[in-house]
């Protein structure tokens, strides 16, 4: 009985001078540093900070904004403002109709086709010379990547 662990064992311990005679990796190589000039914040690197002045308009208190034209009525809302790849204002995104954003449609019109003025209290007041009628004819602002209303 003694016997029979010591041939289980047998083969296990043939083993072990194999493992140990398996060499180990090499060790990577790791690539050179290439030489470079140190980092600096020169005046082209260097961030640049804007103060808001009280007659800039943010577009996070545009968007959202009621658009009335010359008989004071009510005809829609600024939705979004789109840039162009200079980033100037190309055109805004009138929310048309429709009830609570529910059914509105969308009309993209020229930046100097919407007044936008500040009330007393610094309220953004937004005039358009059209009617209601006119921007529902006018042609619908598709996103990129969105299929038009059927």
């Amino acid at each position: 009985m003694r016997l029979r662990p010591l041939l289980f064992a047998l083969p296990l311990l043939a083993g072990v001078p194999a493992l140990a005679q398996e060499s180990a990796p090499a060790p990577k190589q790791e690539p050179a540093p290439i030489a470079a000039q140190p980092a600096t914040l020169n005046d082209d690197l260097r961030a640049k900070f804007v103060a808001q002045a009280p007659e800039d308009v943010v577009a996070s208190k545009l968007i959202g904004t009621s658009i009335r034209n010359g008989a004071n009525e009510t005809i829609g809302s600024v939705a979004d403002v789109v840039f162009d790849d200079k980033r100037a204002v190309k055109s805004y995104v009138v929310s048309v109709g429709g009830f609570l954003g529910l059914n509105a449609k969308y009309v993209a019109v020229a930046p100097e086709t919407l007044k936008l003025s500040r009330k007393d209290g610094g309220a953004l007041d937004a005039v358009i010379e059209t009617d209601k009628d006119q921007l529902r004819a006018a042609p619908e602002y598709v996103y990129l990547g969105s299929q038009p209303k059927k």
